[in-house]
C-alpha cells in the first residue's frame, strides 16, 4: 500500500459502526492497517459485524454503548485507548433520523435526534481530542454530518439541525486543535442505502425522482465513504482540517 494512505499501527475508535455507513468506513480504514474498534448499543449486532472484519484478517475491537450516555462513552473511549495503548482516529458517527412535519415534532422527539447526532458526535471528539493532546502525537477526528445539513428539506427540522452543527463544530475544533497537530473535518454525505433510508427508498417514486437529480445517477453505498475516510485519516490528509465534505454524488451542486 502507498505510504501515504497507510493506517499500519493506527488505533480508531468508530461511533455506530455495526452497519450502514459507520461499518463502511471501519472496513475501509482495516483494510489500510488500521486496528479498529467498532460501537454499537446492540451488543448481537456488534459481534456479528466484528466477526465478519475479522474474518477478513483485520483487526478488531468492540465497545458496546449508547453515544448518548456520555459517561459511558467517555469511559469506553478511555478503556479503548489504554487497552490498545493509543488512539489516533476517531469517527463519530452515531446517528438517528427524525422525519415529521413541523406541528408534530415533540420535545421528545428533538432531544433524541439532537443528542443522538450533535452531542453524542461533541463529547466523542472532545474525548478523543484529550486523549490524543496528552499523547502529544496528534490525530485525526472525522465527524459525519449529512448533506441536509445545508440544504433545506421538509419535515427533517431536527435531523438538518443537528446535522448542520456538526459541520459549525467541525470548524470551530479544527481551529483549537491544529496547534496539537489533530486535524478535525466533517463528512455530508447525500442519499445513501443505508437502514435509515429504508422508508424513503421504499417511496419508488421518491428514488426515482432523487437518482434522476443524483448528476452520477445513483444513491451512495457505505463503500462510498471508506476512500474518504481513509483520506483524511491518513499522512494524505495530513494538510486538511475544518473542511466539511459532501459526498452526495454531485448532488448538491444541482439542487
Amino acid at each position: 500500500m502507498n505510504q501515504l494512505f497507510s493506517l499500519s499501527g493506527k488505533v480508531a475508535f468508530i461511533t455506530g459502526s455495526s452497519r450502514g455507513l459507520g461499518l463502511g468506513m471501519a472496513e475501509g480504514l482495516a483494510q489500510a492497517g488500521a486496528t479498529v474498534i467498532l460501537n454499537e448499543r446492540d451488543e448481537t449486532d456488534l459481534a456479528a459485524s466484528a466477526a465478519e472484519l475479522r474474518a477478513a484478517g483485520h483487526t478488531v475491537d468492540t465497545a458496546a454503548f449508547d453515544v448518548t450516555d456520555v459517561p459511558a462513552m467517555r469511559a469506553a473511549i478511555q478503556a479503548a485507548a489504554a487497552r490498545h495503548g493509543r488512539l489516533d482516529i476517531l469517527i463519530a458517527n452515531a446517528g438517528t433520523h427524525g422525519a415529521k412535519p413541523l406541528g408534530d415534532w415533540s420535545e421528545e422527539d428533538w432531544d433524541r435526534v439532537l443528542d443522538t447526532n450533535l452531542k453524542g458526535a461533541f463529547f466523542a471528539a472532545q474525548e478523543a481530542a484529550g486523549i490524543m493532546k496528552a499523547a502529544g502525537q496528534g490525530g485525526r477526528i472525522i465527524l459525519t454530518g449529512s448533506m441536509t445539513g445545508t440544504r433545506g428539506r421538509p419535515t427533517i427540522h431536527g435531523y438538518a439541525a443537528s446535522k448542520g452543527a456538526v459541520g459549525a463544530i467541525a470548524r470551530t475544533m479544527a481551529a483549537e486543535l491544529g496547534p496539537d497537530g489533530i486535524t478535525v473535518n466533517a463528512l455530508a454525505p447525500g442519499y445513501f442505502e443505508t437502514e435509515l433510508t429504508t422508508i424513503l427508498r421504499r417511496d419508488s417514486e421518491f428514488v426515482t425522482r432523487m437518482t434522476g437529480r443524483i448528476p452520477l445517477r445513483r444513491w451512495g453505498t457505505p463503500r462510498d465513504l471508506a476512500g474518504i475516510a481513509v483520506f483524511l485519516a491518513s499522512e494524505a490528509g495530513a494538510y486538511i482540517t475544518g473542511q466539511e465534505l459532501f459526498i452526495d454524488g454531485g448532488l448538491a451542486n444541482v439542487l
